[in-house]
């Protein structure tokens, strides 16, 4: 069985998530000015390129022979900053499929240093080829960065929203996500629960928590204490493995 996982791997910063603040630079540094919520709100002039460069490889390339489609929608985290592309946690599970024999086409949608805001900008280009399955890996930039939580919610309802109103059968799986409380219980809380009440008022698939068991433990990350190592990459595809299959046996047969 032949199936290709599609990278769409690009390079405009870094995603920090759990424990970390955000940075415009390669090191995943925090110490760099976050982004206010009113330019979360505004899209960026090189969005429109970002999105055709990546999502070329993808619409390009020859559809697979069977199986669903699966978008994987993230940052840094899906993009697998850091590591060889097929190092990152959907390139393993691209594998991990192909060792159970399910058939399935993945596409590695993730972006270094994305938000709910820069998702949303570029979802209508990858939808530009018809999917079955959406991992909504998107909001910790948002909350590392004290993104108003509304906007936040916005954003991620408007990326299902498009993703329905594009196939109403697209199984939906959203990947929660924590931040510290350097902001407050209050809002790290309420952060946290967008997730979870995304998941319920979508019918969609909910990943509690994507870094659960690897964020903080020293022998899974990269030296920066920001991103996974391949070894926690390993560790979240074996996370991920359940919901993803759950998603493809949901998918309505063609």
């Amino acid at each position: 069985m032949e199936k290709r996982l599609l990278y769409t791997l690009l390079t405009l910063g870094v995603l920090l998530f759990t424990g970390c603040g955000s940075s415009g630079q390669e090191s995943g540094d925090a110490a760099s000015p976050a982004a206010t919520p009113q330019e979360e709100s505004q899209p960026a002039a090189t969005d429109s390129a970002a999105a055709s460069a990546s999502a070329s490889p993808a619409t390009s390339a020859p559809a697979s022979d069977q199986g669903p489609t699966v978008l994987f929608l993230g940052d840094s985290i899906t993009a697998g900053y850091g590591l060889e592309p097929e190092q990152a946690f959907p390139a393993l599970l691209d594998a991990r499929l192909d060792s159970l024999g399910v058939e399935a086409r993945l596409i590695n949608g993730g972006l270094s240093g994305e938000t709910s805001a820069g998702g949303l900008r570029r979802i209508d280009w990858l939808l530009r080829q018809p999917i079955d399955v959406l991992v909504l890996e998107l909001g910790g930039n948002d909350g590392l960065r004290g993104v108003d939580l509304a906007s936040t919610r916005a954003n991620l309802q408007g990326i299902i929203d498009r993703v329905r109103e594009s196939n109403p059968q697209t199984v939906i799986v959203v990947a929660g996500m924590m931040i510290p409380t350097n902001l407050g219980q209050e809002y790290t809380t309420s952060f946290a629960n967008i997730f979870p009440e995304l998941a319920e008022e979508n019918d969609a698939i909910l990943i509690p928590f994507l870094l659960d068991g690897i964020g903080g433990v020293d022998s899974l990350m990269q030296g920066d204490q920001i991103h996974p190592n391949a070894a926690g990459h390993r560790a979240a595809a074996r996370l991920v493995e359940p919901y993803l299959l759950e998603a493809l046996n949901a998918v309505p047969e063609s």
